[in-house]
């Protein structure tokens, strides 16, 4: 680090220059950006896919539908809008309510645009749409597509509206922590141009991989709390450094120092996100890479670009001071001295809270949004509830079952195949209904399929029946079952009728498939990223601090605090409290939120026992050095986890489901982990543990 410090300042302007550079070429990509997002990332590239995509090429059954709500409508109306709809290419079919009893009901009627599986890019199409309906408050569109457009556009004011109540708050802690606007202004001015860079990165991606449209959050929240706690960290050092030595010589202390903790919390960051990669899960995928991104950038920012910009600046970073910061030593040494005189005391009442706020998990329930993402003042969720209270629409739970046959599903055999798989659904309690070629002729038996169909007045009458279930050697069938496909039991339904012996290969597809597979993968990959995580942070903090109870206890801490985070969301979110209205955790916060916060927590961690482990290796009993460093840390501490807690929880003003669980989750776990984790049971078990805290196997000497 020292050749690598030496080199930054001495090559500060050069630095700042290429930093410009890549600034305003990325920016240009960032701000194409969501154009560029599809969907909320809740896709597995499996069973449910593939036979979603066989049944639009063989069957033209459709991938995708657009619903059109009509209130109040002629006749004449809505042929003369449908006609114009046909103008639209991208429409493979139109199917109108007029004259279809079941398409219409108190005066509303829908009619269904239907899109093949070749369409990737709905939003165009939709705008297209639009632009066809015109101002006309009477009709109005909705359906999977139009959702993920407008929660795309939701997502876009959700940030802007999160930017503008965080920013402005992290300003005011950062004033409050440097006294000096120059110096309060630079950890803003760093953390935006690495987010702006890191979106314009991701956007290159974006021709390459499929982007949730959560991304647009994740990354600006992550980035910028972590952009602004690694600057804080970085110019509080400097400042320290800089009462005793010249600009360039403090600059490179800090960034051996400060530098150093900086590293080690963005590698801690960065395995929880690298462990989202093996949950084949695109939205996991998604904050994997975005976040990675951010975070390399957060730490490269901060060891260069920050760094020259103070070398450049010099003293006048101190230009522009509001008020004197009073000193906080003595405050913060009173509370040490607490601290190591009752530490039992102490741990025994942090975990005495913990605990309680833990109770609530017991009750937690997990789904996967669909439309209650979308804010309710959107006309598509609107639309979308209107559609299912008329015509339930929401209510039904069908499961399509596309089944191979290497012989001919029109003879003799093929057809007593086909009524055995129809008559073994009908059998199972869950299935309401079947809809095959059989229920849809009407027609009860095998044998009177064949002697109707043989009739010598009109052969091959229900031959155009078959041809709508059965081409070549696949055919399909669909079941509707009597639970809702978020359900459980669906879930059981589908995983169980998956390994049934129908005599010929066959797959699943439906929502309630498409439930199944989410909740399956994460199950099956959950404990292995949570390996990962833990044995990686073990190993990374064991080499920092060459200790073997600092990593375990950092763990095990860690895993309390986020255990008490999510009670407090099932408590918030899930009983309604705080002005929200009862409902369900969205099935990807756990993750998302252990994997990211165990990883940013870990940045208080290294910063607290960082400074513990300077004192001590300078000489230090180990009381001393746990009191020295947390009363030369908690401050910044202090500082950097308002920041993050700000910037994160400003998302609980936003409107997007999964968004605002997120940002509360990341503030919660924050606050718990910077106040009772961090300032009360990490020193009080350095406390009780003395010297054994640096003990290592093998290790010549402690010091």
């Amino acid at each position: 680090m020292k050749h690598f410090a030496a080199y930054v300042t001495k090559f500060a302007k050069p630095i700042i220059a290429i930093w410009i550079v890549l600034f305003v070429l990325l920016a240009y990509f960032a701000i194409q950006l969501p154009s560029k997002l599809q969907g909320d990332g809740f896709f597995v590239d499996d069973e449910h896919v593939r036979v979603t995509e066989q049944l639009s090429e063989t069957f033209d059954l459709p991938a995708k539908t657009i619903f059109v709500l009509f209130q109040n409508q002629s006749d004449e109306q809505i042929e003369a809008l449908l006609t114009e709809l046909k103008n639209i290419n991208e429409i493979s079919s139109i199917t109108s309510p007029i004259g279809v009893a079941n398409l219409n009901k108190d005066g509303y009627a829908y009619a269904l645009l239907d899109f093949d599986n070749t369409i990737t890019d709905f939003f165009p199409i939709i705008d297209e749409i639009r632009k066809v309906i015109g101002e006309n408050p009477s009709v109005s569109i909705t359906g999977e597509p139009v959702i993920s457009k407008d929660i795309n556009t939701a997502s876009q004011k959700d940030l802007m509206k999160a930017e503008a109540i965080g920013i402005p708050i992290a300003l005011v802690v950062l004033l409050l922590a440097f006294g000096t606007v120059v110096a309060s202004l630079l950890p803003i001015l760093v953390g935006g141009a690495t987010v702006i860079m890191a979106l314009g990165i991701v956007a290159l991606l974006g021709d390459t991989f499929n982007l949730s449209i959560f991304v647009l959050n994740i990354v600006p929240m992550l980035g910028l709390a972590l952009s602004i706690d690694f600057a804080l960290l970085f110019i509080n050092r400097y400042r320290e450094e800089r009462n005793m030595d010249s600009v360039e010589s403090s600059v490179q202390t800090a960034i051996q120092t400060a530098g150093r903790s900086i590293i080690f919390s963005a590698l801690c960051v960065m395995i929880g996100l690298g462990a989202m990669v093996i949950i084949n899960v695109e939205i996991f995928q998604n904050i994997a890479l975005g976040g990675t991104i951010v975070v390399f950038l957060a730490v490269i920012t901060a060891l260069t670009l920050l760094p020259a910009l103070i070398v450049l600046l010099g003293d006048r970073i101190n230009k522009g001071r509001l008020f004197r910061i009073k000193p906080t030593a003595s405050r913060w040494q009173r509370f040490a001295a607490l601290v190591m005189k009752r530490p039992v005391m102490i741990i025994v009442i942090a975990l005495i809270l913990l605990i309680i706020a833990m109770v609530p998990i017991k009750d937690i329930k997990l789904t996967i949004p669909s439309t209650e993402s979308l804010p309710a003042s959107y006309e598509s969720r609107q639309t979308f509830d209107t559609l299912d209270e008329q015509f339930g629409i929401a209510s039904e739970t069908p499961v399509f079952l596309l089944a191979e046959n290497y012989e001919s599903w029109n003879s003799t055999e093929g057809r007593e195949k086909i009524f055995d798989i129809q008559q073994k659904l009908l059998d199972d309690p869950l299935v309401e209904r079947v809809t095959s070629m059989f229920t849809a002729a009407n027609i009860d038996s095998v044998e009177m399929w064949e002697m109707t169909n043989n009739q010598p007045q009109a052969p091959g009458v229900l031959d155009a029946v078959a041809d709508n279930f059965i081409q070549d050697d696949k055919m399909y069938l669909i079941a509707y079952l009597n639970a809702d496909s978020a359900s459980s039991e669906a879930q059981a339904f589908v995983r169980e009728w998956q390994q049934a012996d129908l005599g010929v290969d066959f797959g699943l597809s439906g929502r309630a498939k498409f439930n199944q597979e989410i909740f399956d993968e994460i199950a099956d990959k959950i404990g292995i990223a949570l390996i990962i995580i833990l044995t990686s942070t073990f190993i990374i903090l064991m080499i920092a601090f060459r200790s073997i109870l600092i990593p375990l206890k950092a763990i095990i801490m860690n895993i309390i605090g986020l255990g008490s985070t999510f009670g407090i969301l099932v408590y918030i979110f899930q009983y309604g409290h705080f002005g929200i209205a009862e409902g369900t955790i969205v099935l990807i916060i756990p993750v998302i939120v252990f994997c990211l916060v165990f990883g940013l927590s870990m940045d208080y961690e290294v910063f607290l026992i960082s400074r513990i482990q300077e004192e001590y290796l300078k000489g230090s009993s180990n009381t001393r050095a746990t009191v020295d460093g947390l009363v030369s840390t908690s401050k910044i501490i202090t500082s950097a986890a308002l920041i993050m807690i700000v910037i994160t929880g400003a998302f609980a003003f936003t409107d997007v489901m999964p968004v605002k669980q997120i940002g509360i989750g990341i503030a919660i776990a924050v606050a718990i982990d910077a106040t009772i984790i961090r300032l009360m049971l990490v020193p009080s078990f350095m406390k009780l543990f003395g010297d054994w805290n640096w003990w290592l196997p093998f290790k010549k000497t402690n010091r």
